[in-house]
């Protein structure tokens, strides 16, 4: 009978933890939803400074290469 409790009780929390992971729902240590607001924040600030990144090396990429070599200097100089 115990085994039976703890089985189901088991089978509750992954079942739980799946529909967390569904629905973007964080959990703290106790089981309480975390305000992921914050988290989204910072996630979509990172994602704003990485896609500058990539602008950046994107132009270096197809850029003469004299062109680059200029604007390198350029940034050495300031």
């Amino acid at each position: 009978m115990i085994f039976l409790l703890v089985l189901v009780g088991v089978a509750y929390a992954v079942w739980k933890r799946t529909q967390d992971a569904k629905e973007g729902i964080v959990r703290d240590n106790r089981g309480d939803p975390i305000a992921s607001t914050r988290r989204e924040a910072e996630l979509q600030e990172e994602v704003e400074q990485l896609r500058e990144r990539v602008k950046v090396l994107e132009r270096i990429a197809t850029d003469p290469a004299r062109r680059t070599a200029e604007e390198i200097e350029k940034l050495r100089d300031e």
